[in-house]
């Protein structure tokens, strides 16, 4: 059973997303809170599996509570998806780098928001193609690169499917491209991850356009 938490400000969003969790089999609903202490509070007591967190919230915004909840040995199984909405895209960048596991946009199609939660229960990250496309490219055009530990342990071939990936493209597209089987592209991914201690799939993106590579 994949325990979920909803931390929002607006009690619809929450009621929304707690509704269509509680349709999900395997999925349980474990609770909800409407600012960042309360959310804070409610993670690292009940250490649920995934969390639906705002960006923008009362007395401790998303960001904050994701730090935290990144830098507690408590918490490191629980995945968090950021709640945004494209005004805010100039967070979503900091989120990824900080650990968030992905970010949905409120207004997403419900299929999709039960699908992050499969996704990154399993341990893997949400990074919807278009949206990734838009962020990443306004956020690598006005970043500066800077060093990414270890970058020189990885193949010519991971760094170029690591190029693929910050571009947003799946394990398929990528697959495609390069005109080999996505089960290959899994791999150099994975190894790449284990290269640069990546978390996930997500902060390899930020790696990506960190180091210049994009």
């Amino acid at each position: 059973m994949i325990r979920v938490v909803v931390a929002d400000d607006q009690p619809l969003v929450r009621m929304g997303l707690r509704t269509l969790i509680e349709t999900e089999d395997g999925v349980q609903f474990a609770g909800e809170a409407a600012d960042g202490r309360e959310a804070l509070s409610l993670i690292q007591s009940i250490r649920p599996d995934v969390v639906f967190l705002d960006i923008r919230m009362p007395l401790m915004d998303g960001l904050e509570v994701l730090r935290r909840v990144s830098a507690d040995p408590s918490c490191a199984d629980v995945r968090i998806v950021m709640l945004t909405t494209f005004d805010l895209d100039e967070y979503v960048f900091e989120a990824l780098r900080t650990g968030a596991s992905g970010f949905l946009v409120k207004d997403s199609d419900p299929t999709d928001l039960l699908r992050a939660v499969h996704v990154v229960a399993d341990g893997g990250s949400l990074l919807s193609p278009s949206v990734t496309r838009r962020v990443i490219d306004r956020f690598a055009s006005g970043a500066s690169a800077r060093p990414v530990p270890h970058l020189d342990k990885l193949t010519e071939r991971e760094r170029e499917i690591m190029r693929h990936v910050a571009s947003g493209a799946s394990n398929d597209e990528i697959a495609a491209v390069l005109v080999i089987s996505p089960a290959t592209v899994r791999t150099h991914v994975s190894r790449a991850m284990v290269k640069l201690g990546a978390r996930d799939r997500a902060q390899l993106v930020v790696f990506a356009v960190q180091s210049g590579l994009t």
